[in-house]
């Protein structure tokens, strides 16, 4: 699975996040391809708390262990 994201509070402006099918993941600069659209999100991210309106899950809202201040718009893509 790929995320490509669009906002600040990453490392990057722009990055494609790929996810293994082991579990394991990582980060590269700027969009990578091959992309196929599965769907578009929004992530706000402020303190520990995590709000994610995604087309296809719907609204989640999460707490992590750390704070940080995030707003991301994002495709995600097989």
């Amino acid at each position: 699975m790929k995320y490509i994201e669009f906002g600040f509070g990453n490392t990057w402006l722009v990055r494609t996040e790929t996810e293994l099918d082991d579990g394991t993941e990582f980060e590269q600069k700027g969009i990578v391809g091959p992309i196929t659209f599965r769907s578009f999100y929004v992530r706000i991210w402020l303190g520990k708390t995590v709000l994610i309106a995604d087309l296809k899950q719907g609204i989640k809202i999460s707490r992590k262990n750390r704070n940080a201040v995030k707003f991301i718009l994002g495709i995600t893509s097989l």
